[in-house]
């Protein structure tokens, strides 16, 4: 497969390095703008015959019928090459996505942390016995769906795909990964990892292809078990309503329009580091970002400067000159996506909004978009309940917490969801009322692989992350035996 620096990259089908049915597709750098590899670009027929093995492997009972600590431990064993590669995957990584060195780095330790996660709990998915009295001997087993179909984003394209796979093949299942089209080489490790470990022919595929004719390839495919889909509401609707016409199961993480609600009372240097990480790392292209600042009115005026200064203060540039971890900031993953918020920017202040800092493009090469803070925002407003997916803060103030809980719930989003407060009687009321999978109180990103994350409304359905990720991946069958 060579290193690095290779021109050309192809995809991963049964045990084998392939080429694309549709030729070659072009990967370039969001942080220069520059052409960066080229990479094989699957078609319908290729998806088909990835499927075809995944379902090989399945049926052949190579990963069911092994003992799964043993499973368990090639599951780990995935991570553990990631960790021993991070350096040459992180830089791959920021070349191709335009986020900072040491954010692909935190990612690449996120990824492996799934699969140690993951690996480990393989031996722990038991059944249970029902009592049906003297007569009879009842119990459930957990089996897997057989071949699950992985549709990645490009926002976390190593560790998104991760958290997927690492639950699939713990529980065992085959995989077929369909990797995002603005950053799919990064995946190329995770074959790397499978083949280092031992796993199976064609328990793990990786494609590259366009998501209107490889993903819709297979979303529609009969012979999957469940999908499994990250991306936006309108891409997730064709992907849920592909596999009902084939009654697959699908868990949707869909998009989100997340609020912090900040209270008078609440530690503001607490606020602001939130701030820093909720809405600016990976320049705000993340779905659970920190996209709305509900303010009380005694502390929004001190909010909105400080966030200003926040946002003027992150050095922005090319992520492969930002090595270090500190108060910096990389491109966005393309020129559409940056446009697009700059629209956004833009459309807020035509309806009254004020652009306290940044929203605009940067005079350099690559896809870049200042640190924004938008204040005057009102719910009814289009920058209030869009999701922007990229570094745009928006400030909106309040004068009570009834009210604050109102605007946090005003969206069709429902995905994670804080209050800032030192008042634990107002932070575990807000907890119950708003409409999130996942609350944070006085910490935003508070949790971690373990915890359970998923959405209310048009954030998706069905959870992703902590054990509850493993119901995903099997069926529950029950067993009853007539003793006498």
């Amino acid at each position: 497969m060579g290193g690095l620096k290779q021109d050309y990259w192809q995809n991963y089908v049964d045990g084998n390095w392939v080429d694309g049915g549709a030729g070659r597709l072009t990967v370039e750098n969001p942080g220069t703008g520059e052409p960066l590899a080229e990479i094989a670009l699957a078609d319908a027929a290729d998806i088909d015959r990835a499927v075809k093995a995944a379902l090989a492997c399945h049926e052949s009972g190579v990963l069911s019928s092994m003992r799964p600590v043993e499973r368990g431990r090639m599951v780990r064993g995935m991570g553990d090459y990631l960790l021993a590669n991070r350096e040459e995957i992180a830089e791959m990584l920021t070349l191709e996505s335009g986020k900072p060195y040491w954010e692909a780095l935190v990612e690449t330790d996120g990824a492996a942390r799934y699969f140690e996660y993951y690996g480990n709990q393989a031996e722990t998915v038991e059944g249970r016995s029902i009592p049906l009295g003297g007569d009879y001997l009842d119990f459930t087993i957990y089996e897997p769906f057989g071949v699950s179909a992985q549709i990645i984003p490009w926002n976390y394209p190593l560790e998104m795909t991760a958290r997927g796979i690492s639950a699939a093949l713990a529980t065992a299942n085959a995989c077929v990964v369909k990797t995002p089209e603005l950053d799919p080489i990064s995946n190329i490790w995770l074959a790397r990892a499978a083949e280092a470990v031992g796993l199976p022919k064609g328990a793990l595929n990786i494609l590259c292809g366009l998501g209107h004719e490889a993903g819709a390839a297979l979303s529609s495919h009969p012979d999957i078990g469940n999908i499994v889909f990250t991306g936006s509401v309108e891409t997730g609707i064709r992907v849920a309503t592909a596999a009902a016409a084939n009654v697959k199961p699908a868990i949707l993480e869909l998009g989100g329009k997340s609020a912090a609600i900040i209270m008078p009372d609440a530690d503001l240097d607490a606020v602001m580091d939130s701030v820093r990480w909720g809405i600016y790392f990976n320049a705000g292209q993340v779905c659970s970002a920190m996209s709305r600042v509900i303010a009380h009115e005694d502390v929004h005026d001190e909010i909105v400067d400080r966030c200003v200064a926040l946002a003027e203060s992150l050095s922005v540039g090319p992520g492969i000159e930002r090595r270090e971890f500190g108060a910096n900031m990389g491109a966005m993953v393309s020129d559409p996506q940056r446009d697009r918020a700059e629209g956004l920017v833009e459309a807020a202040a035509a309806e009254g909004a004020t652009v306290a800092t940044g929203g605009r493009r940067l005079n350099l090469p690559g896809s870049f978009l200042a640190p924004t803070v938008i204040s005057g925002v009102t719910p009814d407003m289009q920058i209030a309940g869009t999701e922007v997916f990229g570094p745009v803060l928006s400030v909106l103030k309040t004068g009570s917490e009834d009210e604050a809980i109102n605007i946090a719930n005003s969206t069709e989003y429902g995905l994670v969801g804080g209050i800032f407060t030192a008042d634990i009687d107002a932070a575990h009321r807000a907890a119950r009322r708003i409409r999130a999978g996942q609350i944070f109180i006085n910490e935003w990103y508070a949790g971690g692989v373990e915890t359970p994350f998923g959405g209310y409304g048009k954030s998706g359905y069905g959870r992703e992350k902590g054990r509850e990720a493993l119901w995903n991946y099997v069926q529950t069958k029950n067993i009853a035996y007539r003793t006498r």
